[in-house]
């Protein structure tokens, strides 16, 4: 989706509500911010899905 951007270095982080599992997601808001990654904490090498703000956005207020 979009832009190339490069992840080298970027802030992931996972959520604070995140269990000792390991089962979750990790996110990276780059800047600037053109699109939001996110990936899978358990696999972070297997890559990265980059979806725009307001999409990441409507996917959290829809867990709500």
């Amino acid at each position: 989706m979009g832009t190339n951007q490069d992840l080298t270095g970027a802030p992931w982080r996972k959520s604070s509500y995140s269990g000792t599992s390991g089962d979750c997601l990790e996110i990276a808001a780059p800047t600037p911010t053109t699109h939001i990654a996110i990936r899978d904490s358990k696999d972070p090498a297997r890559g990265h899905l980059r979806v725009a703000p307001a999409t990441f956005t409507a996917f959290v207020n829809s867990l709500r």
